[in-house]
């Protein structure tokens, strides 16, 4: 399936809002207080740099996760999926732990479920709510469907309860909810995008101070347009792959003497990376971060320059990166990649 996205087009239509409101009545009774949305994300360049404090440049898709919610006074969390096939999903706020349960951590409501955790640790008195969701976000295609459905239930809550965060800060708990209550150690990039990437451009973040620019990103302008390849090929963060990966990128930082990949120089890089990290698989790990920092900063001199067009090699290239050293790749993947390349695209890499 090709999905045709336009970066930063991710408004909810009267039509889908309507829809999530009559399905919450239809479970809830009523009508909710209101209508909230996210959107998942495709990252255009910097893959598996984020938890290497390194940087980032995601951008917006259409495809959102809508959450209609009715805030609750008696401390009852009630959640519904339209893309889920169990029923409404009922819990006590007050109960909602980690270790000792309250939250169904092996599946969808453990999302929405640790958002309300994390508010809650944070010292945000956030009590009940009814919410139902309807997502339209694919789920296992490395497009974020996890942070749109974290994000989602936090601007909801921050509205319902008058909280005044920020959508940085939004973004900071929902990664919190999906670390420290999933147990998925994902970084920081795919909830700030959800969170504040803006229409037209693709969000420059720098994942250690989360500093934030957004940069210029209109194809249509060059005639171009961004197309999202489902490979129809499923994954999921919580299997191991992705915690042994960035087990081995800190290994190497520590083996590298710095806090971070992300402080290892571009410039002799290979040698330093050659003479401190002694595990190979390691060592292709760490060489995929730090070329991909640098992949990150080239787009970026392109894009500020008015070149588009001239991002194309440097896609290519980092999808090299991950099929290689990152070894997260697979044999769709790589045929989609080629076949795009070989029919005409300027540029194609993974993502997710």
């Amino acid at each position: 399936m090709g999905l045709r996205a336009e970066p930063g087009d991710h408004q909810v239509t009267e039509h889908s809002a309507d829809h999530t409101a009559a399905t919450f009545g239809d479970l809830f009774g009523g009508d909710p207080d209101g209508v909230w949305a996210a959107p998942g994300r495709v990252n255009l360049i910097g893959e598996h740099t984020d938890y290497n404090d390194g940087f980032v440049m995601p951008l917006a898709l259409p495809h959102t996760t809508i959450a209609a919610a009715r805030r609750r006074a008696d401390g009852v969390l009630r959640i519904h999926s339209g893309s889920a096939p169990t029923g409404v999903v009922e819990l006590r706020v007050a109960e909602l732990d980690p270790v000792t349960g309250g939250g169904d951590r092996g599946g969808w409501a453990a999302y929405p479920a640790g958002v309300v955790w994390a508010l809650r640790r944070a010292g945000h008195e956030v009590g009940g709510a009814d919410i139902h969701f309807e997502s339209n976000v694919p789920t296992g295609a490395g497009l974020s469907s996890s942070a749109a459905l974290e994000v989602a239930t936090a601007i909801a809550l921050n509205d319902l309860y008058g909280l005044g965060l920020g959508m940085q800060r939004v973004a900071q708990l929902c990664q919190e909810a999906e670390n420290d209550f999933v147990g998925v150690p994902c970084g920081i990039m795919d909830q700030t995008a959800s969170a504040c990437c803006t229409e037209g451009h693709a969000l420059y973040l720098d994942t250690r101070d989360l500093t934030q620019r957004q940069v210029p990103f209109d194809l249509a302008v060059e005639g171009l347009r961004l197309l999202v390849v489902d490979t129809q090929v499923k994954h999921a963060l919580g299997d191991g792959e992705y915690a042994k990966r960035r087990a081995g990128c800190e290994s190497a930082a520590r083996q590298l003497g710095v806090p971070a990949l992300r402080d290892v120089p571009f410039e002799g890089y290979e040698e330093r990376l050659a003479s401190s990290v002694a595990d190979p698989v390691e060592r292709a790990l760490a060489r995929h971060i730090v070329t991909e920092d640098r992949r990150v900063e080239e787009v970026i001199r392109l894009l500020d320059a008015g070149r588009i067009r001239d991002i194309g090699p440097v896609l290519v290239a980092g999808h090299e990166s991950l099929r290689d050293d990152f070894k997260v790749s697979c044999e769709e993947l790589d045929v989609v990649v080629a076949s795009a390349v070989e029919g005409g695209a300027l540029g194609a890499r993974m993502t997710g």
